[in-house]
């Protein structure tokens, strides 16, 4: 089994992003001056994340009734309204780690909302970030990742915004579809693009790193969409692509004869655990440029 000469390259772009580095932050400035306190579901989806800040204090509650701390945080994925509504209602501390980019997403959808607007959101339901933006369309949105699948509008009004982790083409290319779909019965029609640049900073350099390895590894937690997102957009160039949790999973077998790897993570990724699978790598013969 061949494993001498083996070159590890990094994608440009990889990792936490500034949305994440800031949420994880904040929690932990928060554990280290006041104490333990409550996040509503998982701070960002990486149980490695989640993990280390809950040996700090910071657990998990399903909800806010849920939440016996006196300090509750709301997740780098946002909240509804009526989060933020129970949270004063029932007199708890805040701690607001809802990415920037999600709060504008937020903002755009209560503001379009409160226009007149039916607002129709590129994005996965049940996904906690959209669950959370559909909210502040005080029951004027709707969420898909298919305008196929929608019932007939019976408003004249419709907006657009995106799930902020989804791939800007795509995104234009839902819009198109919308357009073909709804356009005839609109008076008026609005697109706001909302997606986060850094999200398709990590795609286009995983497509760059993609196009001179002979293999990728993208390391994140499975119930991350980003990370999904990045795993798939590897795979559709042809590359073979590995997505990892962490450095145990990786087969030898996988760089057995190869003589260039690639390394990514999802936005949501540690740098330890990116360290790990590097070291790993680097133990199978690996070396970086």
């Amino acid at each position: 089994m061949t494993r001498n000469g083996l070159r590890i390259e990094l994608a440009r772009v990889y990792g936490f992003c500034p949305g994440v580095r800031r949420a994880v932050r904040m929690v932990e400035e928060h554990l280290a001056r006041e104490g333990p306190l409550a996040t509503l579901g998982a701070i960002v989806h990486n149980a490695h994340v989640v993990e280390a800040l809950e040996k700090k204090g910071a657990r998990v509650a399903g909800s806010v009734s849920q939440a016996h701390e006196p300090t509750v945080a709301i997740t780098a994925h946002g909240a509804g309204q009526e989060v933020y509504s129970e949270i004063e209602r029932r007199g708890l501390k805040l701690v607001d780690t809802t990415c920037p980019i999600v709060k504008r997403a937020q903002e755009a959808a209560r503001t379009l909302a409160e226009e007149g607007y039916a607002v129709l959101i590129y994005g996965e339901e049940a996904h906690p970030e959209v669950r959370g933006i559909l909210s502040w369309t005080a029951g004027k949105g709707y969420a898909t990742l298919s305008p196929e699948g929608l019932p007939e509008l019976s408003e004249r009004k419709l907006a657009v915004i995106s799930q902020t982790t989804k791939d800007r083409e795509a995104f234009w290319a839902f819009v198109r579809q919308v357009i073909s779909r709804f356009h005839p019965s609109l008076e008026d029609l609005r697109v706001v693009d909302t997606t986060c640049p850094e999200t398709g900073r990590r795609y286009q350099a995983a497509l760059e790193l993609a196009a001179h390895v002979q293999a990728i590894f993208v390391v994140g937690s499975r119930n991350s969409a980003n990370t999904r997102k990045l795993a798939e957009t590897c795979r559709k160039t042809g590359v073979a692509t590995y997505f990892i949790e962490s450095a145990q999973e990786i087969d030898p077998a996988w760089v057995a004869g190869l003589s260039r790897v690639g390394v990514t993570a999802g936005a949501s990724t540690p740098d330890e655990v990116i360290d790990q699978v590097i070291a790993r790598l680097h133990k199978m013969g690996g070396e970086s440029p």
